[in-house]
């Protein structure tokens, strides 16, 4: 029998901040039973999505992230929610575009997770292409 991923976890620093500027990433409340100094906090993704998670930890982060999150803006083009999201909070770090358009940008959030921006749906429809 198969195993749902329920929640995704990221260990940070400041768990509350942390998922702050998440939820203003993918437009969703921080759970209300997750108050500013917890030990974790919890957003609650839309249409099924798993959860993320944020949990205090010790430790800061050191290496690059073996796992990390790929948006696909829904309503703004890749380039909008890249300036969108560095104007929350988020850091820009690579340019994987391409001059046909496809492509990536790297960013981190405020704890230095990376992250990746792909093309919106939009902009892969257009190009009848189904995924970056």
């Amino acid at each position: 029998m198969p195993s749902p991923i329920r929640n995704i976890t990221i260990d940070c620093a400041d768990p509350h901040a942390l998922a702050e500027f998440w939820a203003r990433v993918i437009g969703v409340p921080v759970d209300p039973r997750s108050g500013p100094g917890a030990d974790e906090a919890y957003i609650d993704t839309p249409d099924g999505q798993p959860g993320l998670l944020f949990l205090r930890v010790p430790e800061g982060k050191v290496v690059k992230n073996r796992v990390h999150l790929d948006l696909g803006p829904s309503e703004a083009t890749r380039d909008e929610e890249v300036e969108r999201l560095v104007g929350i909070g988020a850091t820009f770090l690579s340019d994987f575009r391409t001059p046909d358009g496809k492509g990536f940008v790297v960013l981190a959030d405020p704890e230095g997770n990376e992250f990746c921006v792909e093309r919106s749906d939009a902009e892969l429809a257009a190009a009848g292409d189904s995924a970056d």
